[in-house]
């Protein structure tokens, strides 16, 4: 059987989610609490936690990127993708995972990596999930509408004794057909198993391309990195910048060089507004001393 997704393809999209502005959100949160990264009551040096904190986004991220991927493929199927913005009762947005019409159905799909919540979150994951099915059951017949609890990992199955016979009291309850699958398991409910198969070939040539662990040098690549900060709001670079606490242990981890904070005080001159011409001229006095 062909491929459905390119191995390309697939990758750019887990590659986008995962790294690009990754660096951006990295400094706006050394921006907003530096104390975690060179706090004196911490277990850690300012260089690892640096590294913890880009581990850890890249493991939010890593569901973002399933999302879109799983997405693209439902895309690639020939499924009617349905807006995932919906109001509930409360006139607040909700967010859906997957929205898609297919064979006379309509599939709602709330999505997670894997099942390991303590006990006070799994409680409001199932009313989250509560709450879209009753947005959708608003807009949707009940017989076409199908609800599913998705989690991507099948090696986890902490809370599966608590979610379904909750999800069964809600399809009692609202008369709408409801699910829990892992990993596996929803592809074959949908008919799909050939599309699994595809995902785990090519997450595990994904994994094998993606370096040991984030690198942490922000100037190896100065305009690239240049390209993914550089809008980054003046107010944090205020907080970068112009701090002696925080630049001389920070961003002289992350731009051990000064090439990329060179070109963001070229930058920065180029503007008339007061803020970047002092940011300007006080990185022009911290690179003199690099």
């Amino acid at each position: 059987m062909s491929d459905i997704m390119h191995f390309e393809d697939f990758k750019k999209i887990f590659d986008g989610t995962i790294f690009e502005k990754s660096k951006a959100d990295l400094l706006e949160k050394i921006a907003k609490y530096p104390d975690r990264y060179i706090g004196l009551f911490r277990p850690t040096k300012p260089k690892a936690k640096i590294l913890q904190n880009l581990l850890q986004s890249h493991e939010i991220r890593f569901g973002d990127a399933f999302e879109a991927a799983i997405e693209e493929y439902l895309k690639l199927l020939g499924y009617e993708l349905l807006p995932k913005k919906h109001r509930n009762s409360k006139d607040e947005v909700l967010n859906l995972d997957q929205l898609f019409r297919a064979n006379g159905k309509i599939y709602f799909i709330e999505q997670k990596v894997r099942d390991d919540h303590d006990s006070t979150k799994k409680r409001g994951q199932i009313r989250n999930f509560e709450d879209k099915l009753v947005a959708l059951i608003g807009q949707y017949a009940e017989d076409k509408l199908e609800g599913i609890f998705y989690f991507i990992d099948p090696a986890l199955k902490k809370n599966r004794n608590y979610y379904g016979p909750e999800l069964d009291k809600m399809r009692a309850d609202y008369g709408v057909s409801t699910h829990i699958f892992y990993g596996q398991e929803l592809f074959t409910y949908l008919g799909l198993d050939h599309v699994w198969t595809e995902i785990l070939d090519y997450l595990k040539r994904w994994k094998e391309e993606i370096p040991d662990l984030p690198e942490i040098n922000f100037d190896l690549d100065a305009e690239e990195t240049f390209a993914d900060i550089k809008d980054l709001s003046p107010t944090v670079y205020r907080e970068l910048i112009m701090k002696d606490d925080v630049f001389n242990p920070l961003m002289k981890i992350l731009f051990p060089s000064g090439k990329t904070l060179r070109l963001l005080q070229i930058e920065f001159a180029k503007s008339p507004k007061p803020i970047h011409q002092a940011l300007s001229q006080k990185l022009t006095e911290r690179l003199s001393r690099y």
